[in-house]
């Protein structure tokens, strides 16, 4: 399946699941269909072990479900359960979804026992990576599944060792920059232009960079960019924006030396990022301003990313998620076997190691 397709079905489950699920009736199915629709995975039904046993002191218990390749244990409970809720245990215990799960894992023999373990709401599921020393769990909402299904991966292959806090992360802050894309496109002026899309490409890069500085702290302080920007009225906002990127690309002699303070304080950035005056930055609206300042900057933070999303391509809406990087990949490596190249080496993210792997590169180590 193309990302394209795993997104889209995704959407679909998540549209077809949303306000149901009864863990006794539609357990089985729910697995199942997430399982084969959307990670892609072939004959699910015999790959599952659904109701498997489990003897706890002396009882028979039953697993929801249990992935034995990848050594998946599900505990799954009904819509309107919260997982971080104790239930009464046989034992006359009180156990959360996921401490009765770990009670399961507990007593299955050493090579069955759970690398991961999941708790399910039907609206949620919680991910527990059991190599920690204390699991806290990855949280997906149902409706976020097309934008997060890669973090369940794990269900259906072997190779999948972690499960990053930069790779949920990453996830996010792709969403964000998503919106900012959308939401600038529809104040250019003229989507024919070649050059109108090659300056929001570097218009959504150049905002990262802003964002991630200030909290990284490699601007000085925290919300460094967000107070600048927030000094002014949305009006004037794309005539500060102009201001900041000249300022971010001159080092401190060439500078004006009368710039107001807020402009003054901020660190030059070489490597050339800022260079380029000529790029066409649109107005900004208050939905942009709401975006930048409060989605983006107050509620996120972006010193957690993997710094390879200043690389992204951020592509058209209407070619998104249509296999172009995995065609741009294939023939970056065809150019490389033209000039004699019979090594490809790269780093990728957490996220990019998908894609690679799938293209056939082999992870070694920090590399591929």
């Amino acid at each position: 399946m193309t990302d394209s397709e795993q997104r889209e079905a995704a959407r679909q489950f998540a549209n077809r699941w949303n306000g149901r699920g009864n863990e006794d009736e539609d357990g089985r199915s729910y697995w199942l269909e997430l399982l084969t629709e959307v990670l892609g995975l072939e004959h699910a039904t015999a790959q599952v072990n659904f109701e498997k046993k489990v003897v706890v002191n002396g009882n028979t218990k039953r697993i929801d479900a249990y992935l034995p390749e990848t050594h998946v244990l599900i505990e799954q409970k009904s819509r309107g359960k919260r997982l971080d809720q104790k239930i009464h245990n046989s034992g006359d215990i009180e156990l959360t979804p996921y401490e009765q799960a770990k009670r399961y894992n507990d007593n299955l023999p050493y090579d069955e026992k759970a690398r991961w373990i999941i708790t399910s709401n039907f609206e949620e599921i919680w991910i527990y990576d059991m190599n920690l020393r204390i699991p806290e769990p990855v949280k997906i909402l149902l409706m976020e599944l097309p934008s997060k299904y890669p973090l369940l991966s794990f269900l259906v292959r072997q190779d999948i060792k972690k499960l990053s806090r930069e790779m949920e992360v990453s996830i996010q802050a792709g969403d964000i920059v998503g919106l900012l894309y959308d939401a600038f496109l529809k104040q250019y002026k003229n989507l024919e232009r070649e050059e109108t899309l090659k300056s929001l490409n570097v218009l959504c890069v150049r905002l990262v960079f802003c964002l991630y500085a200030e909290d990284a702290g490699i601007f000085g302080r925290r919300a460094m960019f967000h107070d600048y920007m927030a000094a002014f009225e949305t009006p004037h906002m794309r005539s500060a924006l102009k201001d900041l990127f000249r300022v971010l690309d001159e080092t401190p002699e060439k500078r004006d030396p009368y710039l107001i303070p807020s402009l003054a304080e901020f660190p030059y950035v070489n490597g050339g990022l800022f260079a380029d005056e000529t790029i066409e930055i649109p107005m900004l609206t208050d939905e942009i301003r709401e975006l930048l300042l409060v989605k983006a900057s107050e509620n996120f933070n972006w010193s957690e990313i993997s710094p390879t999303i200043f690389g992204a391509i951020f592509t058209n809406p209407d070619y998104r998620r249509k296999g172009i990087a995995k065609e741009l990949l294939s023939r970056v490596v065809e150019e490389a076997r033209t000039y004699g190249c019979g090594t490809v080496q790269i780093t990728a993210s957490d996220m990019g190691v998908l894609l690679y792997t799938d293209f056939g590169f082999v992870k070694n180590g920090n590399f591929m």
